[in-house]
């Protein structure tokens, strides 16, 4: 369609000889500045990430008993979808051998075939696959030949290889903590006593070490206090039951026997001399903070069973955000008469000083150690 005012308008004005009202343009809105809010700073962003990548891996560490799903799972649930389908074999993208990656910044796509049978690779297939991040090639191997991505070449683990490499590989790291949490969450607890469980398990145990070990020494803590977390699961309910009976001793002392610093010594010690002399990693510090209280709340409970009929706390819950607190309140609430009459002075006091102080949401775990600390181990107690 054409627009044939201006014609007809000049038309009208040649025969007729008189102008036809012209409309009056609008006026054209005056020019103002804009200014967008300020985008949040890079510390801002990497701080929340780091207050937030704990919580995430929490979930993630969870596996089979919670239905929650991680954001920082993306590579195993990916990989997990692919497991409903056929397996595929991941045939490397043309590098050269001596280059940790042709592009550095991204996964490898690999090309993949069907797999009649699957061959168990050698030790430097595996390394190859983590510089090359050949994730498709990974999965295989923690799905067939799981004991392989535990394997020690040299002076290296596949773990210890992929932090080497630098925060290049850090999501290497992830999938291959993420695929030792997998494993664990999926033991049978008939399977924890099979001599090849248990072998596998030292194996395991000892990669999360070095790791641990590296990290501090590299000064990579993003990931130590998710690799401390992994390394409490493989252990099961058994450390958790000893520590209980060890910090439970402490409380009946009083303020003589440490009890914050029995439950924290325990905790620190628990994974290597190194990590006992860290003091200044956050993200790690938050963790051994709520396991510390975590140990102090599970054992004044377990000292209130002794008085009172009742259901014990599940060791699960154990050092997963509030989730032991949150059992111990309610427990508290459903067993407030009989354990007003039934348990001692002092357990009365140290249960009610456990509640008072960590009900407060405001406050870090750090600060509450801390306030725990001095009541606990450094005041008059009753």
């Amino acid at each position: 369609m054409v627009n044939n005012a201006t014609m007809i308008q000049y038309l009208v004005e040649r025969d007729l000889g008189s102008s036809v009202a012209k409309p009056t343009p609008r006026s054209r809105a005056s020019l103002e500045p804009c200014l967008p809010a300020r985008l949040p700073s890079t510390a801002f962003l990497q701080r929340e990430a780091e207050q937030a990548a704990p919580k995430a891996f929490s979930y993630q560490l969870r596996g089979n008993r919670t239905s929650t799903s991680s954001p920082t799972s993306t590579f195993q649930s990916e990989s997990e979808e692919r497991d409903r389908g056929t397996r595929r074999m991941s045939i490397s993208s043309p590098t050269s051998p001596s280059s940790p990656s042709s592009s550095p910044g991204k996964f490898v796509t690999p090309q993949s075939r069907t797999s009649k049978t699957w061959k168990e690779p050698q030790p430097f297939e595996i390394f190859r696959a983590i510089e090359r991040k050949d994730i498709m090639f990974l999965m295989e191997v923690r799905d067939h030949a799981f004991q392989l991505l535990l394997r020690k070449t040299g002076d290296a683990t596949p773990l210890l290889h992929a932090m080497r490499i630098g925060q290049s590989h850090r999501d290497v790291a992830i999938l291959l903590l993420g695929a030792f949490s997998r494993w664990i969450n999926h033991l049978e607890d008939s399977e924890m006593q099979l001599p090849k469980t248990k072998v596998t398990l030292k194996a395991l145990r000892i990669n999360l070490k070095l790791a641990i070990d590296y990290g501090l020494y590299k000064s990579q803590s993003d990931l130590i206090a998710s690799f401390l977390q992994t390394l409490v699961m493989s252990e099961g309910d058994n450390w958790v039951r000893a520590q209980i009976h060890t910090v439970s001793i402490a409380l009946r002392s009083g303020s003589a026997g440490k009890p914050v610093s029995t439950a924290e010594t325990a905790v620190r010690k628990f994974a290597t001399r190194e990590l006992s002399k860290a003091d200044a990693i956050a993200a790690l510090e938050d963790y051994i903070a709520n396991a510390t209280v975590d140990l102090l709340l599970l054992s004044a409970w377990s000292m209130a069973l002794d008085s009172i009929p009742g259901e014990p706390i599940p060791l699960y819950y154990f050092a997963r955000d509030d989730r032991v607190f949150r059992a111990f309140t309610d427990r508290l609430e459903l067993h407030q008469n009989a354990l007003h009459r039934n348990v001692s002075r002092r357990l009365k006091w140290q249960l009610r000083l456990l509640r008072q102080v960590l009900e407060d949401r405001n406050v870090t775990y750090r600060a509450k150690v801390e306030v725990l600390t001095s009541e606990l181990d450094e005041g008059d107690g009753v």
